[in-house]
């Protein structure tokens, strides 16, 4: 019988390890580097599949992409809000139905090598990305959007490396649902006043910010306040790689950029290596 329970035992704490190695918070994720703004926007189509699958390929540390809800209430992955530039279509996001949208072509206007590309899902971005990198999930809508987003992310087993950018109603939405789910202040009431943003995003406890380009504003005191408060920092956005260096030295821990590929080498040179995904 103890020989018995013995070997019971042992292969029970087996199974435990190895279901705790495949959990999310075993997962180490990037503590700083580069995002992939709507996926490698500069040579696919934004905000697609095949955006963000070139965008894993580099090695990005955290992707970029927006959430939207459409007529018939699912969520998409669409920025504007009609599909008029991106697609060969016509009309808002939110006045066409999913069967509708899944109509348009979404790459064609890119290159005609992406024609027959699709305008992905929620449920489908997720499904793709690996666990070991940042999904920056940009909502677009008020509480409703937060609150579909936030059971979906729940659902899809995410929570420990999405967060939504968003505005106060979608974040308020959010967390009715889970009130620790991450969160980005994206409100765009008063994100350009630094100060203002810093506050109201420490205000409300909110995980990461996204600062908008600094234009000679010295923020040396705001980004140590953000730093002290335990607030990851976006940056939005580098055009060009040599921007790279200073805006991590000044205490940006990822950036935002449309070209990532351009930016590989000045990752490099500030020694932030390509994520190697794990699934």
């Amino acid at each position: 019988m103890n020989t018995l329970r013995i070997t019971f035992y042992t292969l029970l704490l087996s199974f435990l390890a190895a279901v705790a190695v495949g959990q999310p918070g075993a997962v180490k994720l990037p503590e700083r580097g580069l995002c992939a703004h709507r996926g490698c926007m500069d040579t696919h189509p934004e905000n697609t599949l095949p955006a963000f699958r070139r965008a894993i390929e580099l090695g990005a540390q955290m992707i970029e992409f927006d959430v939207q809800l459409t007529k018939d209430g699912q969520l998409v992955i669409m920025h504007d809000e009609t599909v008029d530039r991106t697609t060969n279509g016509h009309g808002k996001v939110s006045e066409l139905t999913l069967a509708e949208l899944r109509q348009l072509d979404a790459g064609v206007r890119k290159d005609a090598r992406f024609a027959g590309t699709r305008i992905p899902t929620f449920e489908e971005t997720l499904a793709i990305m690996p666990r070991n990198v940042w999904l920056n999930c940009h909502l677009k809508g008020d509480e409703a959007v937060g609150k579909a987003a936030a059971a979906r992310l729940v659902r899809s087993g995410r929570l420990h490396q999405a967060f939504l950018a968003c505005g106060e109603a979608a974040a308020s939405g959010a967390r009715q649902v889970r009130p620790d789910i991450l969160i980005c202040n994206s409100e765009n009431r008063y994100r350009k006043d630094t100060r203002k943003y810093v506050d109201a995003t420490i205000a409300m406890r909110a995980n990461f910010i996204q600062l908008l380009k600094a234009d000679g504003e010295n923020r040396t005191d705001v980004m140590a306040l953000l730093r002290k408060n335990g607030i990851q920092i976006n940056y939005f956005y580098a055009m060009q790689p040599d921007e790279l260096l200073q805006l991590l030295e000044s205490g940006v821990d990822f950036v935002l950029v449309n070209n990532l590929a351009d930016f590989q080498q000045a990752a490099k040179q500030a020694s932030i290596t390509p994520v190697s995904p794990v699934y």
